[in-house]
């Protein structure tokens, strides 16, 4: 029994030394556009990788104008249950954490910003960016108020600052957040490097209360990644990518209506309007700009079968481009459709458009080759002879035929159909 209990002690002894002695490991990752689902996958993952390695650290490098407010509280929601310290780093000098990205920094164990960085603006509006009623929108306003002094009660942090960022859309330079009492950030870094240093040795606060101190020397730093996947979502939720799947998918929809069968355009256009209704549920977009897109595709498939001398095909030019430019509903340069684009698309999709509808009137004012109308014209051999009045035979196409005719037509002569009346034919000499 002592040998037993002698073992077990020296096999202790030697765990807690090789935890003593093991490199320390330092998760990092980057987050740089939107806060939307895809995002908070990647952060959640990141956290529970860095959980699962038992990482010393994880850092998120993060600039971004905003987004959706349930993917931030998923996000929040992580880093107040993660076993690993999460530290939320504004930065490079130059970029910002506005909106969303403010109530993650506030949610951090460690907040940190770059030099030339700010933080705020967490005003909540819709998912569309349409206007709302006064009730609606103070009551959106004091539930994320509440929240946001929930996090910076918890994290001790300066709670009228963070109520102003929400209610009144306020943002914060890095040293006025650092120098507020208390504070709303807790270190300025120059770049990761220099936060780690900084970081070295630092006691850490948790969410529940209990503190940790980081280690950090000799630290081995691991960055994560976005798998491919997600890279993919994430560069869907841009506006620009989003205007462009808008807009491919309407037109391959277009012309499927217009050539049914031909199966390819309706396939691609269908995954491109799926892919961009996945990324216009996170933008604030305006519905009259959706509306104005599709009316003017509507105009030039209807310029086809109506004439109009064009005036269909200018008013849908016309709502191409002004629906572009209403598409999305935010003052952030980042938000925005930039007008080159639209211009450029706009006018691809135009020529495009007015091309297919030339063909289609092309072919319509073409003769008919086929059935009774496309009888009438053609040439014909005469094999028998036909008096004035009477009947005779005719041979058109391959096929032999009964006609009549109001002149008199000799064997062998070539003739011409002028009418065709069930099976019978009527020819006259060409």
């Amino acid at each position: 029994m002592r040998s037993k209990l002698l073992l077990t002690t020296s096999l202790l002894t030697v765990a807690l030394v090789s935890a003593a002695d093991r490199t320390p490991i330092i998760e990092t990752a980057t987050v740089d556009g939107l806060i939307h689902p895809v995002s908070s996958e990647f952060m959640r993952s990141a956290i529970a990788k860095a959980d699962a390695e038992g990482a010393a650290v994880i850092i998120f490098t993060l600039h971004t104008p905003g987004g959706l407010l349930d993917s931030t509280r998923d996000i929040d929601n992580a880093i107040i249950g993660a076993k690993t310290p999460v530290v939320i780093f504004v930065g490079p000098a130059g970029n910002r954490a506005a909106s969303a990205g403010f109530l993650i920094t506030i949610a951090a164990d460690v907040a940190a910003m770059a030099p030339g960085t700010h933080i705020g603006a967490a005003h909540p509006v819709t998912g569309t960016g349409e206007k709302v009623d006064e009730v609606m929108a103070k009551k959106m306003a004091s539930d994320t108020a509440a929240y946001a002094r929930t996090l910076a009660n918890q994290r001790g942090r300066n709670v009228p600052l963070v109520e102003q960022a929400v209610t009144e859309s306020r943002s914060y330079t890095e040293q006025e957040a650092i120098s507020a009492s208390p504070p709303l950030i807790d270190l300025i870094a120059t770049d990761v490097p220099d936060l780690i240093k900084k970081l070295d040795g630092r006691k850490v606060r948790r969410f529940d209360g209990s503190t940790v101190t980081l280690n950090l020397s000799g630290a081995d730093v691991h960055h994560v990644e976005m798998t491919l996947p997600q890279r993919i979502l994430s560069a869907i939720a841009h506006p620009q990518i989003a205007y462009l799947l808008l807009t491919l998918g309407t037109l391959g929809l277009t012309i499927e209506l217009w050539s049914p069968g031909a199966i390819v355009p309706g396939v691609v256009g269908g995954i491109c309007l799926i892919l961009a209704f996945f990324a216009l549920q996170i933008l604030p977009v305006s519905y009259a700009g959706v509306l104005l897109i599709l009316l003017g595709f509507a105009l030039l498939v209807i310029e086809v079968k109506v004439t109009s001398h064009g005036l269909l095909a200018v008013g849908g030019i016309a709502s191409l481009l002004l629906g572009s430019m209403m598409l999305i509903d935010s003052p952030l340069p980042e938000m925005q459709i930039g007008l080159r684009l639209i211009l450029a698309v706009t006018a691809a999709l135009a020529g495009i458009l007015l091309f297919l509808v030339r063909l289609g009137v092309r072919a319509q004012l073409q003769p008919a080759v086929t059935g009774e109308s496309g009888m009438l014209h053609s040439l014909a051999d005469a094999l028998t002879s036909i008096e004035p009045g009477g009947v005779g035979r005719v041979r058109t196409r391959g096929e032999i035929w009964t006609a009549t005719s109001s002149e008199p037509i000799h064997e062998g002569e070539r003739v011409v159909v002028t009418d065709v009346k069930g099976l019978l034919l009527t020819v006259r000499r060409p």
